[in-house]
């Protein structure tokens, strides 16, 4: 009987033992390469030529060898070679076979593992070899050891025959050729200049290291040394910038086996340039090292600025960005045992190297910094430059915010507003106090009349800042009232009330307010004035009764010549009126806003601008604030007696 063939959703669904594939070393490789080396890009293809210099740079920190020279040939393939002890020919006691094909073939294969090769090295997987090797359409192996010259070549990771003696030797060295495999990376290219950035940053990290690199396609060679190793790296970065120190600060200890290195300068610039190494790897993820660094660095300078008042006690610590716009710095570690996240070495995990950098770095800046007072002086004037613009967009920011809620805001409570809903028939009178304000609310016109009672004297805006301005109570009031913001958001359109009144006492004080209120509308709402919208409402100085005779006087002037057409009069009566809150809600009404019978001040922008300019002149001369005030009004609105 014959078995019927299970369905495809049952195959789909089976699951055994056959399914588990196990894949060696090399086919791993190639069927996962971004797991060794990130990604295939041209960033993958330029971390092959790393991982095989990365190993000569280990024989460099090993004090074995002193010069690299990598080579970029016109067919694709590279050649990086090294003085170094070269790689060992003997067979390995745990393989049977070559120690150097134990290295190119087998993954976790390596000199990094047991310590007493390497004090100190940027491979520690034991991989990179190997990876390079399997991801290569053919590599060749050169060593110069004992005396003779051995060589092996291989194709995608495979032997290509043993290790064999092809010369004689006088010196020692190891020199790898390999050609990146186009069915991995596709069209292979390399970047002269990425290339030539990174072997410049390991021979600053070495001093006294020779590391040459040369394009045979364009005919381009670079060689680099450097004696004074990281502070010329920095040097280096800062070629370019106006530096607020001539020396970039040098910090070097040991602790431990750890040796920390440090050198920093700042600039006249804004942005941060700091790069992080361990064990001359780039980490350009960061890691424990530059969180030391950082921690410290912020620390020490924030301690110098309280000790030597730059920032007082009561003000707030710089923060890391303060202490770090303009900063260009190397932070470089060599440590035993670096842990890093993944093959391609892009941040440093190891716990205990935080607090030794953070160690090194705190004691060593701290004493810089009191040797040298004027370099100190000029890195705080940086920073504290930094942290007033950090401050500065803050208050930006929250007065963008502030003037984005004035427009959603609800109106003020303490206003009495209209019934009508026509902006052109409705006016709102600023009023000078409460009292004043209770009165006028009781004699007004509610259909088209609305009442704001002010407090007080307003912000003089002249002096304060936005956000101090729109954190006033008043302001945010008035603001919200008129329901059409201010400065460039200001729009004409949704004004409630095309009449705006200002109705303050007659008083000295009562000028200075509506100085205050003018010098707002222009600096801030100045549409307002130009569209005639913008008035002051004269309020009776005196009522004059005698007999059946009353009559309300605006001026002094006014005032003598009724009392000179009612001399010989019998009880004449002369009263005061000093403020608003005096007059009962009938007679405000009818002297100051019954549209029958008041008088209002139109605001024109000359005579706005005129009263600027005028209370400019005056402020710079020696005349009280309060003073320069009411003149400046006076002169701005014609016909006001004060």
């Amino acid at each position: 009987m014959t078995q019927e063939k299970p369905s495809p959703s049952e195959q789909l669904n089976e699951y055994t033992a056959e399914d588990i594939q196990v894949l060696g070393g090399r086919e791993a490789v190639r069927r996962r390469p971004g797991m060794y080396i990130g990604s295939t890009d041209q960033r993958g293809l330029h971390h092959l030529v790393y991982e095989i210099a990365y190993n000569s740079i280990d024989e460099a920190m090993a004090g074995c060898c002193t010069r690299i020279v990598v080579t970029l040939h016109p067919d694709s393939s590279v050649t990086v070679e090294d003085d170094g002890r070269g790689i060992p020919v003997e067979i390995h006691p745990a393989t049977g076979i070559s120690a150097l094909e134990t290295v190119m073939t087998t993954l976790h294969a390596g000199a990094k593992f047991g310590g007493h090769t390497y004090q100190v090295s940027g491979g520690l997987h034991g991989v990179g070899a190997s990876v390079v090797n399997a991801l290569s359409s053919w590599v060749r192996v050169n060593v110069k050891r004992d005396g003779k010259l051995y060589q092996q070549e291989y194709r995608q990771g495979i032997p290509q025959g043993e290790l064999g003696v092809v010369g004689e030797a006088s010196d020692t060295g190891t020199t790898i050729t390999f050609c990146a495999d186009e069915e991995i990376f596709g069209r292979v290219r390399y970047d002269f200049s990425t290339l030539n950035s990174r072997l410049r940053e390991m021979a600053y990290l070495n001093k006294g290291l020779e590391i040459c690199i040369r394009d045979e396609g364009t005919d381009s060679e670079k060689t680099f040394y450097f004696e004074d190793g990281v502070i010329g790296f920095v040097r280096h970065l800062n070629r370019n910038r106006v530096v607020r120190h001539p020396r970039p600060i040098y910090l070097s200890k040991m602790v431990n086996s750890t040796i920390v290195e440090a050198a920093l300068q700042y600039n006249d610039g804004f942005s941060e340039s700091t790069f992080s190494f361990a064990n001359c790897v780039n980490t350009v993820d960061g890691g424990t090292h530059l969180t030391g660094f950082r921690s410290a660095l912020t620390r020490v300078l924030n301690d110098y600025a309280k000790k030597n008042r730059f920032l007082k006690e009561d003000e707030p610590n710089l923060t890391g960005d303060d202490v770090r716009e303009g900063l260009t710095a190397i932070i470089s570690v060599k440590l035993a045992e670096p842990q890093f996240e993944g093959q391609t070495k892009g941040k440093l995990g190891n716990l205990e190297i935080k607090s030794i950098v953070e160690g090194v770095v705190g004691e060593e800046l701290s004493l810089y910094l009191e040797e040298h007072p004027e370099d100190a002086r000029g890195i705080m004037e940086k920073c504290l430059t930094a942290a007033k613009a950090r401050e500065a967009a803050r208050k930006a920011r929250d007065l963008i915010i502030k003037k984005g809620s004035l427009n959603t805001a609800t109106l003020p409570g303490k206003l009495a507003d209209c019934s009508e809903k026509e902006p052109s028939l409705c006016e709102l009178y600023l009023v000078e106090g409460e009292s004043a304000g209770g009165s006028a609310k009781q004699g007004r016109n509610r259909r088209f009349q609305a009442i704001l009672p002010l407090r007080g004297k307003i912000l003089n805006v002249e002096k304060a800042p936005a956000d101090k301005m729109l954190a006033h109570a008043e302001i945010r009031a008035l603001i919200t009232a008129l329901g059409a913001s201010i400065d460039d958001e200001f729009d004409p359109g949704k004004l409630r009330y095309h009449r705006v009144i200002l109705m303050t006492d007659a008083d000295v004080d009562g000028a200075h307010i509506r100085t205050l209120l003018l010098t707002f509308f222009f600096r801030h709402m100045a549409a307002l004035i130009n569209d005639g919208h913008l008035f002051i409402a004269q309020p009776p100085l005196y009522r004059i009764k005698a007999a059946k005779l009353e009559r309300w006087v605006y001026s002094d002037q006014e005032k003598e010549e009724v009392m000179s057409q009612l001399k010989g009069s019998k009880k004449v009566g002369i009263q005061r009126y000093k403020g608003l809150g005096e007059m009962s809600a009938e007679q405000l009404w009818e002297t100051t806003m019954n549209p029958a019978t008041r008088t209002l001040l139109a605001v024109n922008i000359d005579d706005a601008a005129r009263a600027d300019h005028i209370f400019h002149t005056l402020m710079g001369a020696e005349v009280s604030p309060r003073r320069a005030f009411i003149l400046a009004h006076a002169k701005s609105v014609q016909n006001l007696d004060i």
